[in-house]
């Protein structure tokens, strides 16, 4: 299996994103989008879940765009659609009847233009990872003024380390899991 590269700032952790992708509900042939998608990792780990899933992953930083189509290619994922720019002027840009049925969001810059985006776009679920409080209540509050707020997760995750023969845990950040459904404005709708 092929290694993973990082940049400042990412990969999220394995465990983030297995808890973010089981909330998202993939289902095959769904329109993912991974905004600010640094490494990849996301997406990566996204098409071992479904089938036939198509990708777009934005980010506005040139490193993680060099490095997500590294890993891209390094992990076999040639069907993502790799996008350079501001994510929110991204996903502005998309034609109104574009339909986005899961998005996870790892970048919060303009996380009120993406909000609104993605809910023009009838994104069917959203999950916002954050680890800054006043983000975390900036994006509960917008999306509950969208109409779309779900559940709030908080998640910390330890990891073993040797020391002095024995194991002692060194916990990583905490991260702030933000979910949001479109089917809170409208009936069901399923990734």
């Amino acid at each position: 299996m092929s290694e993973l590269l990082h940049i400042s700032g990412g990969p999220t952790k394995p465990e983030i994103i297995a808890v973010s992708l089981s909330k998202l509900d993939l289902s095959e042939g769904c329109t993912f989008y991974d905004i600010g998608c640094g490494t990849g990792a996301v997406s990566i780990a996204a098409s071992k879940l479904a089938r036939n899933i198509k990708f777009t992953a934005i980010d506005a930083r040139q490193e993680a765009i060099e490095v997500a189509e590294k890993n891209f290619k390094n992990f076999g994922l040639d069907c993502v659609k790799l996008i350079h720019g501001e994510s929110s002027e991204v996903l502005e840009q998309l034609p109104p009847e574009k339909k986005i049925d899961c998005a996870f969001v790892g970048g919060t810059k303009n996380i009120g233009a993406i909000l609104k985006s993605l809910v023009k776009h009838e994104a069917g679920s959203i999950i916002v990872n954050a680890v800054r409080i006043e983000t975390v209540v900036s994006v509960i509050n917008q999306m509950k003024e969208l109409g779309i707020f779900d559940t709030i997760t908080n998640i910390s995750i330890s990891r073993g380390y040797p020391i002095t023969g024995e194991t002692m845990f060194k916990p990583e950040n905490p991260v702030y899991m933000i979910s949001g459904k479109y089917s809170n404005i409208q009936g069901d709708k399923k990734c």
